[in-house]
């Protein structure tokens, strides 16, 4: 189809105009200030609205296939469109974990099939599968991840000679996950002397604790250096690990980058005794001061880009004991939203925040005409009331996991239109999904 979103404010690569924008299938054709007179087959007045690039999310945790109870690719796809992300990367750590080439083009024929949004899987490292790492195209695939703290089944690489080759030869983007396994374990027996089975939720920053982040970090910062290695470091958490990073570079000739996540910007440790579990994730959120320092480093580009490490459990399985309880919630529905909010609490710019969720993730992973609004570029768009209020109830929410750490916050925006290459496929409320989204390529 032909689309004309008339009379929009553009928000887009630093300044905000008043323009017109024609889309022409999947593709932007048109971007002008004056009148465009083309015949299309529907217009949209988007008078009083602002037009963002479509955000991009670096990490997600869609748990299919394995783990579908929680999440599948198609719920947590839908979710994600309807809180403006049009292109997602998902993690390895599935059932099956990814660790062949087989099982990583298997998640891209499901998600061909069933995404709403565009797509791309990150292929998965562990302790003996450097050869098929290496096997990874870096023109069609995301990157490598490389759980350096504990996760799902073999996913923790913990041998320094595995993390060398890796960061050696691997000639594509290494993103990590940077917490030290040995830290978190003499810090559990610790708190599991002191409490038995019955750990205070309060009490989780302390055992995934800041400096378990950051020997983990420093290290990954350490073989990056010294191999010259393309490293995006995951959900920074801690004032300390800041000092690791460099802003005196523009970011396309960074070869360290680091990521902040929603939760890690909105919540503090001071929510635990209110949000319990359902604000346990790893890494932790810590304190508020670790909190407001990875806002400023945002702001300041230490920190590259916001993502959400979306990441659903059930009700059920986060209402258990401190052990027991997963770490990790859902996020994507809402983190455009909670962006939204704290530019209305004048704490950041919309230019800021498409840059930081849309033109600073294309940038950073190299993908091919997608996270600008620009001619020639796929039509991946987002349109905000800026005017429109709601609140997150149950009755709202689209995870398949049925709540989000939300409920009850009022966000002073809304979502009312989401194209995915070029394709509207949430509207008010409603979405058309004749239309899948995309495989993302990488200009590498």
């Amino acid at each position: 189809m032909n689309i004309l979103i008339k009379n929009a404010s553009v928000v887009n690569e630093g300044k905000i105009i008043k323009a017109n924008v024609l889309i022409n299938g999947n593709m932007i054709a048109e971007i002008s200030e004056q009148e465009i007179t083309t015949s299309v087959d529907k217009t949209i007045d988007a008078a009083g609205k602002y037009l963002f690039p479509g955000c991009i999310d670096d990490q997600v945790h869609f748990r299919e296939p394995g783990l579908t109870h929680k999440g599948e690719i198609y719920t947590e796809a839908k979710a994600a469109v309807a809180g403006g992300i049009t292109s997602y990367m998902e993690m390895p750590n599935t059932v099956p974990n990814v660790f062949t080439q087989d099982l990583l083009e298997d998640k891209y024929k499901r998600a061909s099939e069933v995404s709403l949004a565009n797509y791309s899987f990150f292929m998965g490292a562990s302790n003996d599968n450097l050869e098929e790492v290496l096997k990874t195209d870096p023109k069609t695939v995301c990157g490598v991840k490389v759980f350096m703290g504990s996760s799902t089944g073999n996913m923790l690489v913990d041998k320094r000679e595995t993390l060398e080759g890796l960061f050696s030869k691997c000639n594509m983007l290494i993103a990590t996950h940077c917490e030290d396994e040995a830290t978190i374990k003499h810090n559990m027996q610790v708190y599991k002397d002191k409490y038995g089975d019955d750990v205070p939720m309060v009490c989780h920053p302390e055992i995934r604790s800041e400096e378990a982040c950051y020997r983990s970090s420093s290290l990954a910062v350490e073989l990056a250096k010294k191999y010259n290695t393309r490293l995006h470091i995951l959900h920074i958490s801690t004032a300390k690990e800041l000092a690791l990073f460099d802003n005196s570079k523009p970011l396309k000739e960074k070869r360290i980058t680091a990521e902040a996540c929603i939760h890690h910007l909105w919540f503090s440790d001071g929510d635990y005794k209110t949000k319990g579990a359902f604000i346990k994730w790893n890494p932790a959120v810590k304190k508020a001061s670790d909190r407001d320092a990875i806002f400023q480093a945002l702001l300041d580009n230490k920190i590259d880009v916001i993502a959400t490490d979306h990441a659903p459990h059930t009700i059920e399985e986060k209402n258990q004991s401190y052990f027991k309880a997963p770490s990790g919630g859902p996020l994507v529905q809402h983190s455009l939203n909670a962006m939204l909010e704290f530019y209305k609490q004048g704490k950041i710019s919309l230019e800021r925040i498409a840059e930081k969720m849309a033109h600073a993730v294309a940038d950073c992973f190299q993908i091919e005409k997608r996270g600008y609004i620009r001619k020639g570029y796929f039509a991946d768009l987002v349109l905000v009331d800026l005017n429109n209020s709601y609140t997150v109830e149950k009755s709202n929410v689209l995870y398949k996991c049925g709540w989000s750490p939300f409920e009850g916050t009022t966000f002073h925006s809304s979502i009312t239109h989401t194209f995915v290459s070029g394709h509207l496929v949430f509207e008010n409320g409603k979405f058309d999904e004749s239309v899948k989204g995309k495989r993302m390529t990488f200009e590498r």
